[in-house]
């Protein structure tokens, strides 16, 4: 008699970013729900503090490398030999997502030696974590494990060594934060992350770019590298044509930024690219919306980029939503005509573009990163020269004097997302990937 397999058992390791929408964990929340719905049993843990997304949470309330405890084991002694009942109070979720609720020093170049000594694992400072990890994990007896990043993969070889499960690794920005580090700590992080690459069984990327690009960065084996496509869940986007009518009604054109207000998204690109772009006849009408975390650090930043609207005399042309939740998110898309994050950094992945796409806007997008790959397959983003404001206010010009040419490849975006990035298909494919690693009986 033929016995029913049990579902593979997944321990998903995600990062949470203190209280901000973070797109490495909304993909991570996304990915752990549709391999749920798949069948596989998954269970999404958060490091550092509970995740924050604006779909339903399917993380465990249990927080592993608790951001105030790995904090304080890092500062000062005595914390790293602290009782386990402490341990538990400051690990707790409420207290985390109390102190954090503000905002969390991210700022890397404070944070390369705690960077390090997260790396080390068994040999950081933050060895007791490493130890209640695994004796979870022991308990648990999972069929393998994924985390979010290699950041927090310090405890990798560890897990190896207790359990002998095949381990994943999501890559998709580690560098951004890697390559803000102080030396020495940049180079012994890099280090360190070599060392680690030779206990993982496979790394995920989202784009041949990045697999190309991120391995050579971080002197990992190429071969160990598979591509798993982005998803979104669609249920509450709306059919093109209700979109499209919707903004045909609008008696303002309107150019939409949705992402964190920070240096490497590009924000003041688009300040520059649309100041040019009102300088020009027959734009009047045009209006620039904002929306997106903004962290303490950043705030100088981007109220420099406002400063510069408001001294081109643009002050009622433009308007800062602040960090918007699902609905407003999907009110905010549909209110714009053209979408552009004009990222200064290479971007790994680029959620917010494929946001845009299921909303059916064109996206306006630089030429590095993942975007060209994106706008091959979607034929719903146009490409300009990164970094270069006038090509960008010359793309954003074009787009928003062809109405026809923004119905078509508004279009063309939605109904490839709706194709190839809906839930099932990501799921699908990354079964597919890890499927590999497990053996026939599993």
């Amino acid at each position: 008699m033929q016995t029913k397999q049990s579902p593979p058992k997944v321990v998903y390791l995600t990062a949470g970013a203190g209280g901000m929408f973070c797109g490495s964990c909304m993909h991570d929340n996304a990915l752990s729900s549709s391999l749920q719905d798949y069948g596989w049993d998954v269970s999404l843990l958060a490091a550092y503090t509970p995740i924050r997304t604006d779909e339903h949470d399917v993380s465990v309330d249990h927080v592993f490398f608790g951001g105030i405890n790995v904090f304080l084991q890092q500062k000062i002694p005595l914390f790293r030999y602290l009782p386990p009942a402490l341990d538990r109070f400051l690990d707790s979720p409420k207290l985390i997502r109390r102190v954090t609720a503000k905002a969390m020093d991210t700022d890397a170049k404070t944070l390369g030696t705690l960077a390090v000594s997260m790396l080390k694992g068994i040999d950081g400072n933050q060895r007791k974590e490493v130890g209640r990890i695994c004796d979870w994990l022991e308990l648990t007896r999972p069929d393998m494990m994924i985390f979010s990043n290699v950041l927090i993969g310090g405890c990798i070889e560890e897990i190896k060594r207790r359990l002998n499960i095949p381990i994943v690794v999501t890559l998709q920005g580690d560098d951004v934060f890697l390559d803000s580090l102080e030396e020495p700590y940049r180079q012994q992080a890099l280090d360190r992350i070599a060392q680690i690459g030779d206990h993982v069984d496979l790394f995920l990327v989202h784009t041949n770019f990045y697999r190309n690009y991120i391995s050579e960065h971080l002197g990992l084996e190429k071969s160990k590298f598979r591509i798993a496509p982005l998803g979104l869940k669609l249920e509450d986007f709306q059919p093109f044509r209700e979109l499209a009518d919707s903004r045909q009604q609008q008696n303002q054109r309107v150019i939409g930024y949705l992402a964190r207000l920070a240096p490497e998204k590009g924000l003041h690109h688009l300040v520059d690219a649309f100041i040019d772009l009102k300088s020009n006849p027959g734009f009047d009408d045009v209006r620039l919306k904002v929306a997106g975390w903004l962290s303490p650090q950043n705030k100088d930043y981007a109220e420099g980029c406002f400063d510069r609207l408001r001294k081109a005399g643009l002050d009622d042309a433009f308007e800062y939503q602040g960090a918007i939740e699902r609905e407003q998110k999907l009110d905010f898309l549909k209110s714009i005509d053209v979408f552009c994050v004009p990222a200064d950094f290479l971007e790994p992945k680029g959620i917010y573009a494929l946001e845009a796409m299921a909303a059916g806007v064109p996206v306006v997008a630089p030429d590095h990163g993942a975007f060209p790959e994106m706008a091959t397959e979607t034929r719903g983003i146009v490409l300009f020269p990164a970094r270069n404001p006038a090509a960008l206010s010359t793309a954003l010009q074009g787009l928003l004097l062809d109405r026809t040419g923004q119905i078509q490849i508004g279009q063309h975006g939605q109904a490839s997302v709706f194709a190839k990035r809906n839930p099932l298909a990501m799921a699908k494919a990354t079964v597919d990937i890890l499927q590999t690693l497990l053996p026939a009986a599993v």
